[in-house]
């Protein structure tokens, strides 16, 4: 039996009266940037993630690179971040001109490391931007209380972390800034790019603001060279119909990881460690193996659908050659990047797909 990573069409169909009608809506007002469902979506995500502000953006990209900007990041800063994510945690700072400062992951859940943190930091750092990595929150009080100690700006890089809690308190609301992404395959996604700035300070979220809109306050009055990062008006429209079903979905894929868990416990596959502390939203459900190249041959065989999420750490990428970094310096991400896959977790997987899933991984790993 053939089972997808991923299957949109089937998140689609079963709303897709509602999400057709919010998208015509869009083409009968015309308002297509800036629109009153961008207004709205704001107002609603504001309330759903615990932050006063919420500020819709092009993408989850630019979330990050205007949070820092905000920040007043800027060339020959340094921003400490996880070895081990996706590029964009790491390409926003440098686009900025900024250093990024990479320091290893925790072993079970993959998230920064809080006590690598303090090591690196110097005269130099501007802030922390810790990753809520595969839906599970990083450890943050104790971030906060380094970026209390040292007086530094902290940027949570929530992107795949919608819903997720710590210590009942919403991804994103923790920081100075939370990010996030609405790229079509998280768990809150558009029909394209998108993403979201959560903030709980008036003067932050006013600049934020400005960024987004090339700068200007008002209209062609420029008080900084800003960016065009506005989330369009079709796109809110569909996360707006998505956002009623977010709950209901991520208790579907919570479903999913707990039905993992019991099929491989006593096995030799590592399966996601959900900490005390956290409300996991299973953005990707993510094993680790020893044999991965075989597991992977025989589930492409098997046209089973898998990932990795992410093969080279930022440490190992070409562009950052220069930062110095040795090859076995950071071991708990190297040996990550090495052995972990993830597997179908979308809540519109059936048992009976999910079945084949946990018969093809057991063969092999089991």
């Amino acid at each position: 039996m053939a089972v997808p990573l991923l299957d949109l069409s089937r998140q689609y169909r079963s709303i897709k009266d509602k999400l057709d009608q919010a998208v015509l809506r869009v083409f009968e007002h015309n308002q297509f940037i800036l629109g009153p469902e961008v207004t709205e979506l704001e107002k609603q995500l504001a309330v759903f993630c615990d932050c006063k502000y919420a500020i819709g953006v092009a993408s989850g990209t630019d979330a990050l690179l205007l949070a820092l900007r905000a920040a007043s990041v800027g060339p020959g800063d340094e921003v400490i971040t996880s070895d081990f994510s996706f590029f964009a945690s790491a390409g926003v700072i440098s686009r900025l001109g900024a250093v990024p400062v990479f320091v290893d992951i925790e072993d079970d859940t993959y998230n920064i490391d809080p006590n690598a943190v303090e090591k690196v930091i110097t005269s130099r750092t501007k802030a922390i931007m810790p990753v809520h990595l595969f839906g599970q929150s990083a450890d943050m009080d104790p971030i906060m209380q380094i970026a209390r100690k040292h007086n530094l700006v902290v940027v949570e890089d929530a992107a795949q972390a919608i819903g997720a809690r710590y210590r009942n308190r919403q991804a994103g609301s923790i920081g100075h800034y939370g990010c996030f992404s609405f790229f079509p395959t998280k768990n809150l996604g558009g029909a394209g790019d998108g993403g979201l700035v959560t903030l709980n300070d008036d003067d932050r979220a006013d600049f934020v603001r400005i960024l987004r809109f090339h700068g200007a306050k008002p209209k062609y009055y420029h008080r900084v060279i800003g960016y065009n990062s506005r989330l369009d008006t079709l796109q809110a429209a569909v996360l707006l119909v998505k956002l009623d079903y977010l709950p209901r979905w991520t208790e579907g894929r919570r479903k999913n990881a707990a039905s993992y868990d019991r099929a491989f416990k006593g096995t030799a596959i590592k399966t996601p460690v959900a900490k005390e502390y956290a409300y996991h939203i299973y953005n990707q459900y993510t094993i680790a193996v020893e044999n991965r190249e075989e597991l992977m041959r025989v589930m492409k065989e098997k046209k089973v659908g898998h990932e990795i999420y992410y093969p080279v750490p930022f440490h190992m990428q070409d562009c950052f050659k220069e930062l110095g970094y040795k090859p076995e310096e950071f071991p708990r991400t190297s040996r990550a990047a090495a052995s972990v896959v993830s597997l179908p977790i979308f809540p519109e997987l059936t048992p009976e797909e999910q079945e084949e899933v946990i018969a093809v991984v057991k063969s092999i790993s089991g």
